[in-house]
């Protein structure tokens, strides 16, 4: 399929394909063609500066870090599924940050950040969006991990700042996990993937700033939670939060949605981010188009901390940039040290409960 070029300030990658396979070791993917362009700052462009975390933090979470070893090493992406076949997910509790994009339809997943800790299976892998590499870039090349792409796609991958080890080129470290159907199957661990060379890259910046421990929160209003719809042709994800006391609880579909011990998901943070998501030409074979999110701009933001919703404005003025989400002061939201999680919520597809 032709590149198709998009010019705001900056042009963007702009699609992925997914080939479906459900045999060890080969693609894994469903969407039937791709376009793409490159991620790349308008010259000039400033990026902005990270936020700072206290010493000895972690960058992703806040929390203190006794491994200094893991402190230097550089993130590791994993993408997850989250059909209603991929649940129950391995290591959704284990990551330090987790983003949640429309992929196609009404089917979501999940880009998957871990640094400070391990997840040794985690899954089910699935493949790559567009919308990853955008959300990839101010990462200091991380590990990327994902089930395959077509070639097209593929060349794309190469040229983005990330290191490669998907299952096409790591595929020693992928398995196929009995007793699950293809291909909701394939796993990974992320012990040898952090193993993996990765000279350039470096430890991620830190993406929020963070109240220290026991700070309550300035500003925002009491909030139960938030209830989100990522509505597709024939699929509909439905995703709630709820605050439990001292986290966010999650529920997708209107379950618990626990991980593969039985654990449900409660992150101290939930960042709303409201997006546009529009066409990448392709077409998935339910018949609907393959979105991208549009992550460079800004829109508006709900975080979710500390029993609280700080009602905001969320902007990137560039890949390389770290998102900023400011409060109504202007100034960026200050969150609780622990896993965050953001969702790319479709423009007047969220609501405060």
């Amino acid at each position: 399929m032709l590149a198709r070029m998009r010019k705001p300030l900056i042009v963007l990658f702009v699609a992925s394909a997914l080939v479906a396979g459900a045999c060890g070791g080969g693609n894994d993917d469903d969407a039937s063609s791709a376009t793409s362009t490159s991620a790349k700052a308008k010259p000039g462009a400033t990026t902005s500066s990270a936020p700072a975390v206290a010493a000895g933090a972690a960058p992703l979470t806040g929390l203190p870090l006794a491994d200094a070893a893991k402190a230097k090493r550089p993130a590791l992406v994993v993408k997850i599924d989250n059909a209603p076949k991929a649940r129950p997910q391995v290591g959704l509790n284990q990551a330090d940050i987790v983003v949640e994009e429309k992929v196609e339809d009404g089917v979501v997943r999940l880009f998957t950040i871990f640094h400070s800790n391990d997840s040794d299976p985690v899954g089910p892998v699935r493949s790559a969006r567009t919308t990853d590499i955008v959300l990839a870039t101010p990462l200091h090349r991380p590990l990327f991990a994902y089930s395959g792409t077509n070639a097209t796609f593929q060349k794309q991958v190469s040229a983005a700042p990330l290191v490669d080890v998907g299952v096409e080129r790591a595929s020693g470290d992928y398995f196929r996990q009995s007793g699950r159907p293809a291909p909701y199957n394939l796993f990974t661990r992320t012990s040898p993937l952090f193993g993996k060379p990765a000279p350039q890259s470096s430890a991620p910046p830190p993406l929020f700033p963070y109240r220290p421990e026991g700070q309550p929160l300035a500003g925002g209003a009491g909030a139960g939670g938030a209830h989100i719809e990522y509505v597709g042709k024939n699929i509909t994800t439905v995703v709630d939060w709820a605050w439990n006391g001292s986290a966010w609880a999650r529920s997708q579909d209107r379950t618990p949605h626990k991980d593969g011990a039985g654990v449900q998901v409660t992150p101290k943070n939930v960042v709303i981010q409201l997006v546009k998501y529009v066409s990448t030409g392709q077409i998935d074979r339910s018949g609907a188009d393959v979105p991208e999110a549009e992550l460079i701009g800004t829109g508006e933001v709900w975080v979710l901390t500390d029993g609280k919703a700080v009602k905001g404005t969320w902007s990137k003025p560039n890949a390389e940039a770290v998102t900023v989400y400011a409060g109504p002061d202007g100034q960026p939201v200050r969150l609780t040290p622990g896993q965050t999680w953001v969702e790319l919520a479709p423009v007047g597809s969220a609501r405060l409960t």
